[in-house]
């Protein structure tokens, strides 16, 4: 399994809930998702960088994330959550890892 985790720093203004909502909807309509979580950061620890809110998908191996980057509705749905980031992609930190 792959988990793919994703923090983000949202503009003040986003509609952060429309995006989670587009994000978990993936689930749906591309094959190989496992689950999807959102949320906001709630650490006590200070070490956010900025970083206020985060997602994962969960994948069931590493040829269903490959298929999920090229993906027309990921890609729709990344293009959302770019718009929706304080200076785009530099608002957007991106992991992957095997679990």
């Amino acid at each position: 399994m792959i988990r793919h985790v994703v923090l983000c720093r949202f503009r003040k203004d986003a509609d952060v809930a429309q995006v989670f909502a587009a994000i978990s909807a993936l689930k749906e309509k591309i094959p190989g998702i496992l689950a999807v979580t959102c949320g906001k950061d709630n650490s006590p620890e200070g070490l956010q960088k900025g970083f206020t809110h985060g997602f994962t998908v969960d994948f069931m191996d590493a040829a269903a994330r490959d298929a999920y980057l090229p993906h027309p509705d990921h890609q729709v749905v990344g293009k959302m959550v770019v718009a929706a980031l304080e200076g785009g992609l530099d608002g957007l930190a991106v992991m992957d890892w095997e679990i």
